[in-house]
Formats: structure tokens, C-alpha cells, sequence
């Protein structure tokens, strides 16, 4: 556990607030909730949650609840005060630190964004899902990249920090329409980013388009290879991507639930292993030297040891094949940042 991080307390609200469903959404699936609302005070399914999440606090020293699955800032302005209230108790006891919920884009307004300010909002999300209009068009969003921008406008007059969430293999994207949005999405400086696979859900309309033809979803290969390309970009510009792909549930791993799509349980392992290994390649290639040598020593944090080995020592094996005339060893130094790889003959 990284005493690190802070503790996210999540509470869903699937659907609650969303003015449609897009068409590959089915919320119920992918927060494993099928209630639409946590029951409001009295003995709530919040207070339980809060209870339960707090035992693992641990070390940490910050916590916060987040609303996650719903469209938050589109609920009754009655309900967004209700919810807030209830966590107002944790919040004056220092139980917890601040309150974090995911939006539409086309919810920020200023009128919004004054109803929740007297609260400790520490981070508002927005739902990007691409800055490319007719993929927004294609996937039935209801919104436009022009929202999204004048969203973020707007929560820069805000002390929250901003996320975004976007998706990969949407219908209609591609590889250069999805490097151009995230290119476009990253000038507008915002803090953290969250990306998530697009998967065939049960009872949404893209299961319709999946079993008409019309609809062909990305393999767990081409996906971490674009999504590596959308780290890259977001890295580049200081963008903390602080997510890949969706949270494991008994419901995601239900194949009769997720028809199709590049479901794994350790999406973002998979994306950071691809990161290492090119680091590691991009240093070999750029110091002929280092071919010279028998042995090659890999120096990681302990915290990238699995990263760096991949999925069952699978880099290992890729760079021996890539390389046959080396040997790879693998030493861990704390000092290190959790990005960077050494090597040392």
C-alpha cells in the first residue's frame, strides 16, 4: 500500500444526473451499484461506506470522498447540497480532508460551480471523453470539445484542481484523431487525467452496434499502445495521469456483463511495463557501447521492479530475444524516481 497516496472513499451514483445514456455507458455495470442515489441522511449507505474505507486509512494522512459514476453537477441543486451535507460531519471531525466528484463538462457554470465552493471541494473531473466533436457526435456524448473548453475556463477562476477523464476506442476515433484530441486536451492545462478502455457493456447501445457489425472495439494490444501514446503526450506536458483503465469488479469480470472490448484487470500495469521497456530500449539503442557488454544491470525504485520485469517477466524475455548477446539483471535503488531506469554494465 502507498502511504503516499491519498485515501479515495468512492461513492457511486450511476446515471444520477446524466441528461442520456451515451451510447457506451451502463454505469450499473461498471461502478457494480445498481441503487442510483447513497439513501440521504439518516442511517446512509454513505455513513457504512465512510465507516468501512476508514479502516484502511493506515499512514495516510489525507483522505477523500469522491462521487464517482453519475453527473454530479447535473443532480437537483437541492440533492448536490444534501450529499455535500452529509459528508459536512467528517469534514468539520478531520476524518476527512476533502471532497472530490466527477461532472459533465457541460454542467460547469458559474452558478454550479458558486452552489459547491463553500464546501472543501478538492478536485472536480470532467467527462471529456475525447476533444474531437464528431467522435463526441458518433458516441452519442450530448456535449462538444467547445464545453469542455469553457469548462475548464471557468474552474481555473476555482481553487479545484481539474481532471479529466478520456476514453480510447471510441467509434468513429482513431490513432491520429486520438493524439490530436489529447494534444488539443493538454493545452488547456489541466491537472490530472484518468483513461479508460471503451468496453461492449451489456444493455447499452453499443452492444447493439457490436452485434450489428457496426462496431468493432480495440484488442488489449492496440489499446496499450495507444493509451501509451496518450501517456506519453500528458506526461510531456505535466499532465498526472493518475488512472488506467476501469476498476475491477465482480460485475467487469462477468463476461455475460462486458460482451467485448480490451478488458484486463491490470490495464495500467500493462500500459507502465510498455513505458519500460521502450526506456530501456531507447537507452541500449542510444549507447552502442553497452552492446559490448556481457551483462547489463537494470536499476529501478522498488516500487517499478514489477513494472519493469512486466507481466509474468516479460520484458525480461523481450529484451533477451531483442538483445541474445546480453544478459539482463535487475537491481533497485529508492533513490531512483518511480519513472526512471538505470543501467550499469
Amino acid at each position: 500500500m502507498d502511504q503516499t497516496k491519498p485515501l479515495v472513499i468512492p461513492v457511486f451514483i450511476p446515471h444520477s444526473g446524466c441528461p442520456h445514456q451515451c451510447a457506451f455507458c451502463n454505469q450499473s455495470i461498471i461502478t457494480n451499484q445498481k441503487s442510483s442515489l447513497p439513501k440521504l441522511p439518516g442511517k446512509t449507505a454513505l455513513h457504512q461506506i465512510v465507516t468501512q474505507y476508514l479502516q484502511y486509512k493506515g499512514l495516510r494522512k489525507y483522505v477523500e470522498l469522491a462521487f464517482f459514476g453519475g453527473n454530479f453537477l447535473g443532480l437537483a441543486h437541492e440533492t448536490i447540497i444534501q450529499l455535500l451535507d452529509m459528508v459536512q460531519p467528517y469534514i468539520h471531525t478531520k476524518k476527512i480532508d476533502g471532497i472530490r466528484f466527477s461532472t459533465r463538462p457541460d454542467t460547469i457554470t458559474q452558478q454550479t460551480l458558486d452552489l459547491v465552493q463553500p464546501y472543501k471541494i478538492s478536485a472536480i473531473e470532467l467527462g471529456v471523453q475525447s476533444m474531437n466533436d464528431e467522435v463526441l457526435l458518433k458516441s452519442r456524448r450530448g456535449h462538444t470539445s467547445m464545453d469542455t473548453i469553457k469548462a475548464i475556463d471557468l474552474l481555473k477562476g476555482y481553487p479545484f484542481k481539474i481532471g479529466v477523464q478520456v476514453m480510447v476506442g471510441l467509434p468513429g476515433d482513431h490513432e491520429d484523431s486520438l493524439f490530436k484530441s489529447t494534444k488539443k486536451l493538454v493545452k488547456l492545462t489541466p491537472d490530472f487525467a484518468r483513461i479508460y478502455p471503451l468496453m461492449v457493456l451489456k444493455s447499452s447501445l453499443m452492444e447493439q452496434w457490436y452485434n450489428q457489425g457496426r462496431y468493432q472495439p480495440l484488442s488489449l494490444e492496440e489499446s496499450i499502445r495507444l493509451v501509451k501514446g496518450m501517456v506519453q503526450i500528458f506526461k510531456a506536458a505535466k499532465v498526472d495521469v493518475i488512472r488506467m483503465g476501469l476498476q475491477a469488479s465482480d460485475m467487469m469480470e462477468d463476461e455475460s456483463m462486458v460482451l467485448a472490448g480490451p478488458w484486463h484487470p491490470a490495464f495500467g500495469h500493462l500500459v507502465f511495463s510498455e513505458l519500460f521497456y521502450d526506456r530501456v530500449c531507447n537507452k541500449i539503442d542510444r549507447s552502442p557501447d553497452l552492446l559490448k557488454s556481457e551483462r547489463l544491470a537494470l536499476i529501478v525504485h522498488p516500487r517499478s521492479d514489477s513494472r519493469l520485469r512486466g507481466d509474468k517477466n516479460t520484458n525480461l524475455k523481450r529484451l533477451g530475444r531483442r538483445y541474445p548477446s546480453l544478459k539482463f539483471s535487475i537491481r533497485l535503488d529508492a533513490t531512483l524516481s518511480v519513472d526512471e531506469v538505470g543501467i550499469i554494465q
